[in-house]
């Protein structure tokens, strides 16, 4: 079974809600990938990363600890915006490929 990254995951689940920021849950955080981590990170005051620093077009990032979710759920919401939480349910090394570019 060919497994996937986190953010090949994302990318799949954000197509079924494009309507939404989706927030999705690896390990201990809520991370936000692309436009929705540009979103968040304006609104809630997210630090903004990238995913593939190296690559030429870098993947916008930001997260958060999972323990914060209801204080950026309730400001997002608040900010007008949809949104789509994405928790994990299976353990991250049985879930994703061996060597992805998800640092834990």
């Amino acid at each position: 079974m060919n497994k996937k990254t986190p953010l090949e995951s994302y990318v799949e689940i954000k197509k079924q809600r494009p309507d939404a920021l989706l927030l999705f849950r690896v390990g201990d955080f809520y991370e936000l990938f692309y436009e929705d981590a540009q979103i968040a990170s304006r609104i809630v005051g997210l630090t903004l990363t990238t995913r593939d620093k190296g690559a030429p077009n870098p993947v916008p990032m930001a997260g958060f600890p999972y323990h914060r979710l209801d204080a950026y759920l309730r400001k997002l919401v608040q900010a007008g915006y949809r949104l789509a939480v994405c928790e994990q349910v299976e353990d991250p090394p049985t879930v994703y490929a061996k060597g992805s570019d998800h640092a834990n």
